[in-house]
């Protein structure tokens, strides 16, 4: 993999350096003008444009809290994820999961991570590609961000317009839709090395194609190499380096049809593939590989360190294919947005840590039988099929638009644990009654199928030429059916079928009153909501203790709803120059679904917490003083905690804890970049960009706040695995401390070329980014981390 990586950068960087004639050149940056005759760069100040209501408007316009960061914004902040979307933007957090998992929150709004094992789980925050919806909870797509127009992120419930997903907020990656009469091509090189890892880059391209009067083709594709920087330490205590290598791969296709001058016909497909061959895991105890033990090697993990037995590659396969259809009607427009998605994912773990602590743990087998290699293979299959029709328009004072939803998805996730060779060296029998073939240790198969009906409305009316109010209404209609066959000596064999249903309104009314030309004021009630569903059973044979009284009995989990209050301000000052805009929120939370790992039985359950609420504010300031220098704030606080105790027989259980911190988002989070420019010569300029990035302390889940949990007992099993112990108890900080992230770029600017050198993580900041344990944290205790400094060189071109 590491000879592949070195030959793909020096060819990125022979190609770079040849078609920019051996010259370092920088970008033309949509938020600036090429040098004028007299050498000149002037910065242009933009004004941007969301379709955050359905309709076009000025971001400074909407009256919500809004966020729309330009392609060219990211770029040079460095951001190439979702996950760097977010630290670039207030209120906006992402949970990295591994590869392919990202857990999306906003406003402090979120009841835990999801793991792999919860396919019911809805998402708390919406996720769109222009109009299509991307979500599926825990693997919520990280679409490449070449040749975006913007991504909005739109913060607080949208559930009136983008319906159950939308619960905290909504995020919509906006894409350059097809020009007519313009050719343009759009190349981009990159070519990075990561410290202590391997090599990475990417080659990407985008094409405007006219097809005569009437139409036009807009053509993207690109390839990403992700460069690896984990190592794994192997059982014969041979390390294998940059475990976490892959590729992303992919492209889009879109026409558009104008073949009167009121229809507009725009078909598109997006294809995109990500490969990783491991996970960006540290392992800070591992059962099978510890400094502790007296009867096995005695293994020390480093900063970056994880111990495997075998490779765990990922894959995700995402097809999309969507048709936007818009007819004028005359003082009204006709939109019609049809879609059809298709993922394919397949996550494989090391599970032989979580099997050792069962197998020589609990049942105490000798070490031949607990080592065996443990794969668990993880898959999701799911379809999805959307329709929305919608009416929009302006008349006088009124501006509306109303329409309806219709969406039919089926998702099949499977687990399978093939232990090959257990029977026969246990001598314990394992083939099931119902999936599990011998040595298959745990099988199961769960079918979901959703269906969902909502018709909406929003009308804005201008009551005075300053003031504007806003009332919006959805109602929603959704039924969820799910078959469920669980096999294998791990799990409690059962084969049932069960549903969930529920429908009900979402309201929304927004008041606007513009102050001055430069200030307009904005408040608003709004509620959110997100859709039960149906708990797994839990793996009783694993249970210890009164774990299977305290979690079992739980086979559905209610419906979540949220009212949010929110004030808030936008501003322009300087005369254009920059903007100011300062939001403060109060939210409700009734029934949070609060996603909790059932002790020791290996199984994750959802729990509904009665209260819960989210407090905060949110600013965001841009100033361009002079032409030279721009800069951007922008930051968040939130109190987001529990109102609700879970209390069993008088203990309070899995850290729900009236007053307990919800999990996976800071309170405290902020940004800031700058950027200078300077005239090299009469047709060239240079810039520089520095970017900081502070996230807060986070816990993963609500139950990594329980008493006691960061304290391992080595001695708690039956079976010694290692032991005797140099000690008995390891302990470890659930909560995940601050980090801070600085980026920097400088580059030259001739032309249509843009070439700049950067280095992201300049400090080389090692953030652990969540908590990843395997049997209640007994059997292992990992954390997703960030990747090191990395310093590369990119080259764009416009042509």
């Amino acid at each position: 993999m590491r000879e592949v990586s070195v030959r793909m950068v020096l060819s990125v960087l022979v190609l770079a350096i040849t078609v920019s004639g051996g010259a370092v050149f920088a970008r033309q940056a949509e938020t600036q003008e090429p040098p004028d005759q007299e050498g000149e760069v002037r910065r242009v100040t933009e004004e941007i444009t969301v379709t955050a209501r359905k309709q076009e408007e000025s971001i400074q316009d909407v009256p919500l809290s809004v966020a729309a960061p330009t392609e060219s914004e990211l770029r040079d902040r460095g951001a190439e994820t979702l996950e760097d979307v977010a630290v670039n933007v207030a209120g906006f957090s992402v949970q990295n999961a591994g590869p392919g998992q990202s857990q999306v929150g906003m406003r402090g709004v979120s009841a835990g991570r999801i793991i792999r094992d919860q396919p019911g789980v809805k998402e708390q925050v919406g996720m769109y590609l222009d109009e299509s919806v991307i979500s599926l909870s825990l693997f919520t797509p990280d679409i490449d961000l070449f040749d975006l127009s913007r991504v909005e992120v739109l913060r607080g419930p949208q559930g009136t317009l983008f319906g159950s997903g939308s619960l905290a907020g909504t995020v919509r990656y906006i894409t350059n839709q097809p020009r007519m009469g313009v050719s343009e091509t759009i190349a981009e090189l990159t070519a990075n090395s990561i410290a202590d890892g391997d090599f990475g880059g990417s080659a990407k391209v985008a094409a405007n194609v006219p097809m005569g009067d009437l139409a036009a083709m807009r053509l993207v594709a690109y390839f990403t190499q992700y460069g690896g920087f984990m190592d794994a330490v192997q059982p014969n205590l041979g390390v294998n380096e940059d475990v976490n290598a892959g590729h992303r791969f992919g492209g889009r296709l879109a026409f558009r049809f104008e073949p009167t001058d009121r229809l507009s016909i725009t078909p598109r497909v997006l294809y995109q593939e990500v490969e990783t061959d491991g996970w960006n895991r540290i392992d800070a105890f591992n059962i099978l590989a510890n400094p502790f033990t007296t009867t096995r090697p005695q293994v020390t993990l480093g900063d970056r360190l994880q111990f495997t037995q075998f490779e765990e590659p990922f894959t995700d396969e995402f097809l999309l294919g969507d048709l936007n259809v818009e007819y004028e009607l005359g003082g009204a427009t006709l939109t019609s947005i049809t879609s059809f998605s298709s993922r394919d994912i397949l996550a494989v773990r090391d599970a032989t840590a979580l099997t050792a602590s069962i197998t020589g743990g609990t049942i105490a087998l000798p070490e031949a039988v607990y080592t065996i290699d443990a794969p668990l293979f993880d898959t999701t299959e799911a379809e999805s099929f959307t329709q929305e029709v919608r009416l929009s328009g302006t008349s006088g004072r009124v501006q509306w638009v109303t329409g309806a939803f219709y969406s039919d998805s089926t998702r099949d996730y499977t687990q399978n644990l093939p232990v090959i060779g257990f029977t026969a060296l246990s001598g314990i029998p394992t083939a099931g009654t119902k999936l599990a073939n011998t040595d298959e240790l745990f099988k199961s198969d769960l079918r979901y199928d959703f269906k969902q009906l909502a018709a909406f409305g929003e009308v804005t009316y201008s009551a005075t030429p300053r003031l504007d109010v806003t009332g919006g209404l959805r109602w929603y209609d959704f039924a969820e059916d799910r078959v469920q066959i669980f096999d294998g000596i791990f799990s409690d064999p059962i084969d049932s079928a069960g549903g969930v249903d529920a429908d009900g309104f979402a309201p929304r009314v927004i008041l606007s009153y513009e102050v001055s030309d430069a200030t307009r004021l904005n408040a608003q009630v709004s509620q959110g909501f997100r859709l039960g569903g149906i708990n797994d059973p839990l793996n009783v044979p694993l249970c210890r203790g009164n774990d299977e009284q305290i979690y079992g009995g739980r086979p559905t989990w209610d419906d979540e709803t949220l009212w949010n209050y929110e004030v808030g301000a936008k501003s322009s000052v300087m005369r254009g120059r920059g903007t100011l805009n300062v939001a403060a929120y109060h939210m409700d939370i009734s029934d949070l679904q609060a996603s909790v790992t059932a002790g020791s039985c290996s199984s994750r359950i959802v729990i509904n917490v009665p209260d819960a609420s989210a407090t905060g504010i949110e600013a965001e300031f841009e100033l361009a003083p002079t032409d030279q220098f721009d800069f951007a704030i922008s930051g968040n606080y939130n109190n987001s905690e529990l109102g609700s105790s879970f209390i069993v027989d008088g203990v309070p259980q899995a850290g729900i804890v009236e007053g307990n911190r919800l999990p996976s988002v800071p309170e405290f989070q902020m940004a800031a970049a700058a950027t200078y420019r300077w005239q090299m010569s009469p047709a060239m300029a240079g810039y520089a960009t520095g970017v900081y990035q502070h996230v807060g302390d986070r816990y993963t889940q609500v139950s990594d706040q329980q008493a006691g949990f960061g304290t391992v007992r080595l001695d708690s099993f039956a079976g010694d695995i290692g032991g005797p112990f140099t000690q008995n108890v390891f302990t470890f900080d659930p909560k995940l401390p601050a980090y801070d992230v600085v980026n920097f770029r400088i580059g030259v600017l001739r032309g249509p070329w843009d070439t700049a050198l950067f280095v992201n993580n300049v400090t080389d900041e090692r953030a652990l980014l969540a908590l990843d344990i395997e049997r209640g944290s007994s059997a292992r205790v990992s954390y997703m981390t960030n990747q090191p400094r990395t310093f590369g060189i990119t080259t764009r071109v416009n042509f």
